[in-house]
């Protein structure tokens, strides 16, 4: 794989775990992230989270669904 992915890997890897709270927030945003409303991330929020954490842990779940993905076709090919 590439520097720069591999770099962003490292990063995402890096991070603190998620808070408790976060974990169905979380699930949502790797199977069915269409589904996410405002509603969503304000009860994040009321239960303590900031925005930079509910940033960071979206992007983080995110990223790391679409490696999951293409590691998964990259092995389909190979």
């Amino acid at each position: 794989m590439s520097e720069p992915l591999d770099e962003l890997r490292a990063a995402i890897a890096a991070l603190p775990p998620a808070p408790p709270a976060m974990a169905p927030y979380l699930e949502q945003v790797r199977t069915r992230a269409y589904a996410i409303e405002d509603a969503d991330v304000e009860a994040l929020k009321a239960a303590g989270c900031s925005e930079d954490e509910i940033f960071e842990q979206t992007v983080a779940v995110a990223v790391d669904e679409g490696f999951r993905r293409l590691d998964a076709g990259l092995r389909a090919l190979g």
